[in-house]
């Protein structure tokens, strides 16, 4: 979905929320220059690898689900790119 000069994979425009699915041809530099950019605008980020959306599907919904039901509409900041691969290996 395009929002600005940049293209989301997932965005609810309601609750300003978009969801990033990354794989390895993500590059953070520029991962974070354009999350900064959403941030701004208002959009809370919150970013999978691949393999979390493909293995851990109900964790993934329950992150979402827990993001879209939250009841301030204030920005939160971008998690690391690490958060996903830390989720990875814990779970």
């Amino acid at each position: 979905h395009p929002i600005g000069q940049f293209i989301v994979d997932f965005v609810c425009l309601e609750k300003k929320l978009i969801i990033e699915v990354d794989g390895s041809q993500h590059s953070e530099h520029a991962d974070a220059r354009r999350s900064q950019w959403l941030q701004k605008e208002g959009y809370q980020i919150i970013r999978f690898w691949n393999n979390q959306v493909l293995q851990q599907k109900e964790a993934v919904g329950d992150i979402i689900w827990t993001a879209l039901n939250k009841p301030d509409n204030h920005p939160h900041p971008d998690p690391p790119p690490s958060r996903g691969r830390e989720q990875e290996k814990t779970t």
